[in-house]
């Protein structure tokens, strides 16, 4: 067993407010990039948007999560079927790494390193300032990439919303209070 392997699934806090999850893609790492970049794909299991890769150019990110699954569920009665957040371009290194500000949200970072014929993609989310939105992050970045994980390598994807569920409660018992 490689230890990319043997990496937990879950989202962990490597600091008091900020969470990195990863996961193994299909490489190169130029397929990668497409996938985190391009609106076409990144709409499949993240958020639609177009981006000027440019640092300080702003973007907007669509999601609608209902759309993600294969085999969709029942969306919680707090969340529209469509949300929309601006943001901005911090640092872009193609197809290395991007970095972009989520206001009211905090900073992501996005990270490619090649391994073997698969991607490590790294997903730091800084500054997540409160439990509530850590606790909807961590569950949303997992499952969000579950999906991309399932997409790119081409199979179906695993239901959204059932699993954010799961994974909020899962994640409220693994991150400190």
């Amino acid at each position: 067993m490689t230890e990319l392997a043997a990496l937990d699934a879950h989202g962990a806090l490597i600091e008091p407010t900020t969470l990195r999850i990863q996961r193994l893609l299909p490489g190169p790492i130029e397929r990668a990039w497409e996938w985190l970049t391009d609106s076409d794909l990144r709409r499949r299991w993240l958020a639609a948007g177009a981006m000027d890769l440019t640092p300080g150019a702003s973007f907007e990110f669509v999601w609608r999560n209902d759309e993600l699954s294969d085999s969709p569920s029942e969306r919680p009665a707090n969340f529209e079927p469509e949300s929309r957040a601006r943001m901005q371009i911090l640092t872009v290194d193609p197809p290395h790494s991007l970095s972009f500000e989520w206001p009211g949200a905090g900073e992501v970072s996005w990270a490619l390193e090649p391994q073997g014929d698969e991607v490590l993609f790294t997903v730091t989310h800084r500054r997540v300032s409160d439990r509530s939105l850590l606790l909807n992050v961590s569950a949303g970045w997992h499952m969000h990439l579950d999906i991309l994980a399932a997409r790119a390598a081409g199979r179906k994807a695993p239901s959204f919303w059932a699993g954010w569920r799961a994974l909020k409660v899962d994640y409220e018992q693994r991150l400190p209070a």
